[in-house]
């Protein structure tokens, strides 16, 4: 697993987070893609393929994870 240090991208998040914070993640996209807690960033970073993030985007919008 690739440390935060290893993501060269900004990162971001979402704007449905407002500005209260809270339970929040934040993504760094590109051929990898970054994901941290916003109440923890220097907690550790989940790092996966781009491609397969952009695997799981699609099944999100497509409500394959809605029970």
């Amino acid at each position: 697993m690739a440390g935060q240090t290893d993501i060269h991208a900004p990162w971001r998040t979402s704007t449905r987070s407002g500005n209260q914070g809270g339970n929040c993640v934040e993504v760094a996209l590109g051929e990898v893609v970054g994901v941290r807690d916003t109440k923890d960033r220097a907690g550790g970073v989940l790092v996966v393929d781009g491609r397969d993030w952009s695997a799981f985007v699609a099944d999100v919008k497509t409500g394959r994870f809605s029970g």
